[in-house]
Formats: structure tokens, sequence, C-alpha cells
């Protein structure tokens, strides 16, 4: 349990922050041109995928 002096401290820490005002926004502009065509992938343009099996097995001797 925290002492009663730490969760004033805690809660005067948030006003204080919240006393500063609003923060500003800044706007984020939407990605456009050749950035978006790039998104979309045809299956012709993905690159050939498969498994490779690696045995570590060594031959017991006889």
């Amino acid at each position: 349990m925290l002492d009663a002096f730490i969760i004033e401290e805690i809660r005067r820490r948030e006003q204080e922050r919240e006393s500063h005002g609003p923060r500003p926004q800044l706007p984020i502009p939407e990605p456009s041109g050749p950035a978006q065509q790039n998104d979309t992938h045809d299956e012709d343009d993905a690159p050939q995928r498969g498994v490779v099996i690696i045995d570590y097995t060594i031959p017991a001797s006889p």
C-alpha cells in the first residue's frame, strides 16, 4: 500500500500537467501518390517460398 503522501504527490503532479493547458495538435497529412500504390501486392510479384529440411543426424558407426 502506498503512503498517503505518495498518493497526494502523484495527484498533485497529474493536476500540474493538466493545468498547463491543452497540448497543440499538429495535423498529420494523409499519404498520397505512388506510396499507396505500393501497398497492394499481386501474387505474381510475391517471392516464391518453400521449405528447407536440414538433417543434423549423424549416422551410427558400424
